[in-house]
C-alpha cells in the first residue's frame, strides 16, 4: 500500500512547519510527517524551511542570525510560534513516523541525538540533498534509515544515494519518471513523488511505480482517495 508524508505538515492548509500544520495532518491520517531543522545562532533545533525568515514569519534574516528566544517571538503564520524537533517528536510519537530534512549539516549530530534519546531510531528517516550530510548521519549512528533528496535527478542520482547507504530517494514530481523509479528498485531503493498536490498528479506518480508521496495537500491525495481512482 502507498504511504502518504505530509509535507511540512498539511502545508497546503496551515502554515509549513508549525504544529497546527502538523495536527491538520495528523488529523487527515499521514503515515509520515516531512519537516526542515535548522540551527539558531545558540544552537537549538527548529524547523523551517528556508535558510531566512522572510518567506514564512514576520521577521527577515538568516535563522542562524538569531537566538532561540528571539526565533520564538515571532509569528509563522496565524499566530503559531517556530517550533522544536523536541516539540514535533512529543506529538507525534506512538502515532506516526517522521521525515526530517537536514537543511543545516550543522545540525546533524544534534538531531541525531535527539532520534536517539526519544527511542526514535526505528521511526525515522533523516533526509537530505547533500551527500556529505547523509554521510554523516551514517557515520553517526548506521541504524538511522536515510533519504536523498533529488529536485532533478542526475545521471549518477541512484549510485548518490546507495554509496551512502540511503534507503529511499525523492524526486520532484515534474521529473519524476518511470526508467528513475525502475533503476531506484534495481538498486533496492524506496522512491518518493514530492509534491504531488492532485489526484491526476498523484495518479502519474503511482503510474511511474512511486512507494510513497509526499503531499501538501494531504486532504486530497489520501489513501481512500487513491483506492477508488
Amino acid at each position: 500500500m502507498i504511504e502518504i508524508i505530509g509535507h511540512r505538515g498539511a502545508r497546503g492548509l496551515e502554515p509549513e512547519n508549525t504544529m497546527r500544520s502538523f495536527k491538520k495532518a495528523l488529523e487527515l491520517g499521514v503515515d509520515y510527517i516531512e519537516c526542515d531543522v535548522h540551527l539558531t545562532k545558540d544552537g537549538h533545533i527548529v524547523l523551517i524551511h528556508d535558510h531566512t525568515l522572510d518567506r514564512t514569519t514576520n521577521g527577515t534574516g538568516y535563522v542562524n542570525d538569531y537566538s532561540f528566544d528571539e526565533i520564538r517571538k515571532l509569528d509563522a503564520g496565524k499566530g503559531e510560534k517556530i517550533p522544536t524537533l523536541q516539540e514535533l517528536i512529543d506529538l507525534i510519537y506512538g502515532k506516526v513516523k517522521a521525515h526530517i530534512e537536514l537543511k543545516d549539516e550543522k545540525a546533524t549530530e544534534q538531531v541525531v541525538q535527539i532520534v536517539e534519546k526519544n527511542n526514535m531510531i526505528d521511526q525515522v528517516f533523516l533526509t537530505s540533498g547533500n551527500t556529505d550530510t547523509l554521510r554523516k548521519v551514517r557515520n553517526l549512528n548506521p541504524l538511522i534509515a536515510i533519504e536523498h533528496i533529488f529536485g532533478q535527478p542526475p545521471e549518477n542520482a541512484i549510485d548518490m544515494a546507495t554509496s551512502v547507504g540511503a534507503k529511499r530517494v525523492s524526486c520532484h514530481i515534474n521529473h519524476l519518471t518511470t526508467d528513475f523509479v525502475k533503476k531506484a528498485h534495481e538498486n533496492g531503493l524506496q522512491v518518493i513523488a514530492w509534491p504531488p498536490n492532485t489526484l491526476e498528479e498523484a495518479k502519474k506518480a503511482l503510474e511511474c511505480g512511486v512507494d510513497l508521496l509526499c503531499t501538501d495537500r494531504p486532504d486530497i491525495v489520501t489513501k481512500k482517495a487513491l483506492l477508488s481512482m
